[in-house]
């Protein structure tokens, strides 16, 4: 083998060796592109997560204590009523005695 013949070889082996590392070169530029992109995604959810956590915390928290006081005065204001109710129970009970009591002593006479 002549020495052209030797560089030719060694030129073709370069060429090709030169056309992977394009390739690669083709493939990782590729593969930036879509990382950028998952980066710009990424800092969507985190935002969007950072406006929910605020939104949890500044508003609907907020709410479901308001909300929660007012179950707890309704849960009041309803055991009021039973004991209301209750104590009138009472009362009619009592006032149904004496009326059959008096009923009684009416009948008598």
């Amino acid at each position: 083998m002549t020495d052209s013949e030797k560089l030719n070889l060694i030129l073709e082996k370069v060429n090709t060796l030169d056309e992977k590392v394009n390739t690669l070169d083709e493939k990782v530029n590729l593969l930036d592109e879509k990382v950028n992109i998952i980066d710009c995604d990424l800092k969507e959810v985190k935002q969007k997560a950072t406006k929910t956590e605020l939104i949890v915390e500044n508003e609907i928290r907020v709410n479901i204590q308001r909300v929660a006081e007012g179950h707890l005065d309704l849960s009041r204001k309803l055991n009021e009523c039973i004991k209301l109710s209750s104590d009138i129970k009472d009362k009619q009970e009592i006032q149904d005695i004496y009326i059959n009591m008096h009923d009684s002593k009416l009948k008598v006479l």
